[in-house]
């Protein structure tokens, strides 16, 4: 059974950092695309950032081009987002999820693996 858990969440001054985590075992994590999507109140769920298994492709929606910096520690089976000059319009419920899939889709209905997700809120 695949499981994955984000964390590094928190409450951030806009302009400001942070870097979540998301940890996933029960899998050859060195095999997988590993995604992050999120979800602001109201709102679905939208794909983040993408970073294919052999670290070669990353993908960004335009919304965070420029901002959000996604890696992998494949000797850790961690992934991460580096999210700089965080916007209000960032705030929204993170999650990452784990891929076969080469290029990662952009879709959240390919995926089947989910974690709890990790909260950023952004204020000002």
């Amino acid at each position: 059974q695949v499981r994955v858990v984000e964390s590094g969440g928190g409450l951030v001054q806009a302009g400001g950092s942070l870097r979540l985590s998301c940890t996933a075992s029960g899998t050859t994590f060195s095999s997988y695309s590993l995604t992050w999507f999120r979800q602001a109140p109201g709102k679905e769920r939208e794909f983040v950032a993408s970073i294919s298994w052999s670290h070669s492709s990353r993908d960004y929606a335009g919304s965070v081009q420029g901002r959000f910096t996604i890696s992998r520690d494949n000797a850790k089976n961690t992934v991460y987002l580096q999210m700089d000059n965080l916007e209000s319009e960032d705030t929204a419920i993170y999650y990452c999820t784990v891929s076969s899939l080469h290029p990662p889709p952009r879709a959240q209905e390919q995926y089947r693996y989910w974690g709890q997700g990790t909260q950023v809120t952004v204020q000002g």
